[in-house]
């Protein structure tokens, strides 16, 4: 703990990586583990360019039914502490940025200014015949859909004709969109990727908050991180093969980096953070 705060308060440059855990108490359903299905389907299911091409009523069923919850859903004090960290830290010429997994928007809901998002967003769109990408926080997205998509086992299929399911605005267009999220077998966004190159090539300390590093290639940032000697901090309930990789790496390194692994909540992130004396936001640098 004592190592940690002597790195926070000189770090000027902080990636925080951020996955499912961080939003679990705000009661957003993973579709992972024990239970996580909706209706008969597991999301892996229902997350491929396949499963939209077969049937896009179904898919889209299934995205308006976690729209429909994110719409009540609120930051829980662990997205709004990594969004306090980020102000405090920006108001002393210090920078943080959020590297995160999660398609929920509930960081940005929280406050978070420097996001990146790399699986998309729920509330966004795009169109499969121009490619059009736009925000889209309507409810229900298309009145095809108001009422449907109930995840109960049984629930029978809405069957929504093609044409009546969300379409583009963009002017001459009128083509299928999508969600904007990227689905199982997709590569993630290039530019994106560039960003989060080019902030993990600079930060000099790396938070992992709530996410078990197994999916790739996000399972590889923090070890990008720890190969170049940059101190990683992991905040899991429990240790994730990560935590073996970056111990087994600073054996075998010879180089100054440092792992801890604080085993709280994602969401007791902010007591953590909070609970430190002043002194800590403080660059003594």
């Amino acid at each position: 703990m004592a190592d940690f705060r002597k790195v926070f308060a000189k770090a000027k440059h902080i990636a925080i990586l951020t996955g499912a855990g961080v939003s679990a108490e705000s009661g957003v359903p993973t579709f992972r583990g024990a239970g996580g299905y909706w209706r008969k389907w597991k999301a892996q299911d229902l997350a491929t360019p396949q499963a939209f091409a077969r049937d896009p009523s179904r898919v889209w069923e299934f995205y308006h039914y976690r729209r429909e919850i994110m719409h009540s859903k609120d930051p829980n004090p662990g997205h709004l502490a990594i969004a306090e960290c980020e102000a405090r830290l920006c108001e002393q010429g210090r920078r943080v940025v959020v590297i995160t997994q999660n398609i929920d928007e509930l960081h940005r809901k929280a406050g978070t200014k420097n996001l990146l998002e790399i699986h998309g967003s729920l509330f966004k769109t795009q169109c499969t015949a121009c490619g059009n990408v736009a925000e889209n926080y309507k409810s229900p997205i298309c009145p095809a859909l108001s009422g449907k998509g109930a995840a109960e086992p049984g629930t029978e299929d809405a069957r929504i004709p093609v044409e009546k399911l969300p379409r583009c605005e963009e002017a001459g267009c009128g083509g299928l969109l999508r969600p904007h999220v990227v689905w199982f077998g997709e590569n993630l966004d290039p530019a994106v990727l560039e960003e989060v190159d080019r902030e993990l090539a600079l930060c000099d300390l790396c938070l992992v908050v709530g996410t078990s590093s197994v999916v790739y290639p996000a399972a590889m940032f923090a070890p990008q991180v720890s190969a170049r000697g940059v101190p990683v901090a992991e905040f899991n309930m429990e240790t994730t093969p990560a935590t073996d990789r970056f111990r087994k790496s600073w054996k075998t390194l010879d180089c100054s980096f440092w792992l801890a692994c604080f085993p709280v909540a994602a969401s007791s992130f902010c007591l953590f953070l909070i609970s430190f004396p002043g002194a800590l936001w403080h660059n003594s640098s």
